[in-house]
């Protein structure tokens, strides 16, 4: 018998918390039916039966139980190698996954965030996508929706507001002419608001959200905006009220079983007192001027 890939591992470690296939799809990105085959293939491969399946859902057997927990231990261990592998041996390393705006909210407020006596290494992820921690490819993400995955821990974070927003005292003659990231990395509800409402006014694309406020600060046109980063800027006003069928909730995400290393909880807490400190911001309720 040929050696088992351990992404199979990693697929088995997902279906196991997750409890079924529908949940683990949505961690890893794959079909159910595929997850289905590849579990089979696992059981076949290993000769023990993993799992009792039911219409409700996917049930560790004794085996699959034993397997989960040898499997857990394995995890560990690969971050501790992959953490030596980066140069990090002594030095506990804390891996946040971020949206464009958050990362750029904690990057000016990084001292709040780790301070010169922490022992600790921040490692910062941006990108759009949402946070994948059920793999552990990172310790802490911010979530627009709350964790269904039963190995994730959160933390509540308030609410985000969104307008649409121009260069101070900009006009123009005619319909306004609106900025939007392409369709393509549009992963996002308030990027794929311009597609939706205003397909023709637009005039310029970009592939990366931070490129729209320098093009509203630029006066090439307008965009939507958290309200935590346009009200903040001096050069920039909303065009009229918030899109309220834009607002979301937000929190702070960790998996379950890291939650209580004292680098991941000085992490969240710090973050988190962040957040909060910045609640009427991100809520829109401290709106710079409206046009």
């Amino acid at each position: 018998m040929k050696d088992i890939a351990w992404d199979a591992y990693q697929i088995f470690i997902v279906i196991a918390r997750q409890g079924g296939l529908t949940a683990a799809a949505d961690v890893t990105g794959m079909s159910p039916a595929t997850l289905g085959r590849r579990m089979v293939d696992l059981e076949q491969r290993l000769g023990r039966e993993l799992f009792l399946r039911s219409q409700t859902g996917y049930r560790l057997t004794p085996d699959g139980g034993q397997l989960l927990e040898q499997l857990s231990e394995l995890e560990a261990a690969s971050r501790k190698v992959e953490e030596w592998r980066r140069g990090t041996v002594g030095q506990a390393l804390v891996r946040i996954s971020l949206g464009t705006w958050i990362a750029w909210l904690v990057a000016q407020n990084m001292h709040a965030i780790r301070t010169d006596r922490d022992a600790f290494r921040i490692d910062l992820n941006i990108a759009e996508q949402r946070a994948r921690l059920a793999h552990r490819e990172s310790d802490i993400g911010i979530r627009a929706f709350e964790p269904e995955e039963a190995n994730l821990a959160s933390v509540a974070a308030g609410e985000v507001a969104y307008a649409a927003y121009r260069a101070s005292n900009r006009d123009w003659i005619g319909a306004e002419p609106w900025l939007a990231v392409d369709t393509e990395n549009a992963v996002s509800n308030y990027l794929r608001w311009p597609h939706e409402n205003k397909p023709d006014r637009i005039v310029t694309t970009v592939n990366r959200p931070r490129s729209l406020r320098d093009l509203v600060r630029a006066g090439a046109g307008m965009a939507i905006l958290p309200c935590f980063v346009g009200d903040l800027d001096p050069t920039l006003e909303r065009s009229g009220e918030e899109i309220v069928a834009l607002r979301h909730r937000q929190w702070i995400v960790m998996n379950n079983d890291d939650r209580h290393r004292r680098e991941i909880r000085t992490v969240v807490d710090r973050m988190a007192k962040l957040l909060s400190a910045h609640k009427d911001l991100f809520a829109g309720r401290r709106p710079s001027k409206t046009s």
